[in-house]
């Protein structure tokens, strides 16, 4: 019995007395809490996003108002703004100005939609589109365009434009003639930081030249009934005089038939692309040939790709097109 407790006693002693000695001398056995992992193989859980913590409403085509996380939303708003396949620092400047104009509409009440924060129409907030809508029309690309998209929204989460600390109105259009116009010379406030600037893009937009063609009956028509004291007598070729251009050397205004009109109402009237255009008359008709696309006031989609391609950065695409303005993470609703 006293062997078989020498034994027992000396296997126990071995069990505890091992780890000790595997220990390298110069070296202190640190304990590990019960439940924990070493430090250096600790997983940290990161914060929320910016964005997915906030919360928009946003008024649908339907009528119906849903909430939905602000990333999920811009996503919805760059796949329907500018194309998938544009540069990846222009789709984060996208998503900036994307974010900014959301930002100040949060921060007020719109009559047209008191109930939610933002509507998918454009001619009152931003385009809109699902997901399963874009895949369906990116096909084989769909993949490939979801994560791109959502990448430039992550990459510049609660990103704004600001100008002395506040969003800006980050307006955008899609291509301009060469320079981009003043706002004061569109919608007749001047806005400090919607000022004309130059803008990179040309030949490679789609469809960057247009033209309208109207027979001069058609032309008639439609100016008479807006503009019934306008003559238009004679050959066509006389109806026109006295273009002022404006800052981008697009049709400030122009006269037509002794009326003066501005280039914005006849780009409207007409169905034009832009401002920036030509005219031609004579007994076959009338033809205005267009550059651009677009009311040409702050940032060019097709400008903004065009500066991704030599190399910008999203910062320096905003502050291009937007003037002394700073681009920063922003809290809707914060002093």
């Amino acid at each position: 019995m006293r062997q078989v407790a020498a034994v027992a006693l000396a296997l126990l002693l071995a069990l505890f007395l091992l780890p000790l000695l595997l220990v390298p001398q110069g070296e202190t056995a640190v304990p590990v809490e019960s439940g924990s992992l070493p430090i250096d193989r600790t997983v940290v859980t990161p914060e929320p996003a910016l964005d997915s913590a906030r919360q928009v409403k946003v008024k649908l085509a339907d009528g119906t108002v849903e909430t939905m996380a602000l990333d999920d939303y811009l996503w919805g708003v760059v796949a329907a703004e500018m194309p998938a396949a544009f540069e990846s620092e222009a789709l984060k400047a996208q998503a900036v100005a994307a974010r900014t104009y959301t930002c100040s509409k949060m921060e007020r009440t719109t009559d047209a939609h008191p109930e939610a924060d933002l509507c998918t129409d454009v001619n009152c907030c931003q385009a809109y589109r699902t997901r399963e809508d874009a895949a369906a029309s990116w096909g084989e690309n769909a993949q490939m365009y979801t994560d791109k998209i959502a990448a430039a929204v992550a990459d510049t989460d609660g990103m704004a434009v600001l100008y002395e600390g506040r969003p800006i109105q980050a307006v955008f259009f899609s291509s301009a003639d060469g320079r981009t116009v003043d706002a004061v010379e569109v919608w007749g406030n001047s806005v400090p930081y919607l000022t004309g600037v130059d803008s990179p893009e040309g030949e490679e937009v789609p469809n960057y030249h247009s033209t309208v063609t109207l027979t001069a009956e058609e032309f008639k028509t439609a100016i008479l009934a807006k503009y019934p004291g306008a003559d238009l007598s004679g050959d066509p070729s006389g109806w026109f005089s006295n273009t002022v251009s404006n800052s981008a050397g697009g049709v400030s205004s122009m006269d037509v038939g002794g009326v003066t009109i501005s280039g914005q109402d006849l780009r409207t009237l007409f169905s034009l692309r832009s401002t920036s255009f030509t005219v031609s008359a004579g007994a076959d008709g009338v033809t205005f040939s267009v550059t651009g696309y677009g009311h040409g006031v702050g940032m060019s989609q097709y400008g903004a790709n065009a500066l991704a391609q030599e190399g910008e950065s999203y910062e320096e695409i905003l502050k291009w097109y937007y003037t002394g303005v700073e681009v920063e993470q922003y809290t809707p609703g914060q002093p």
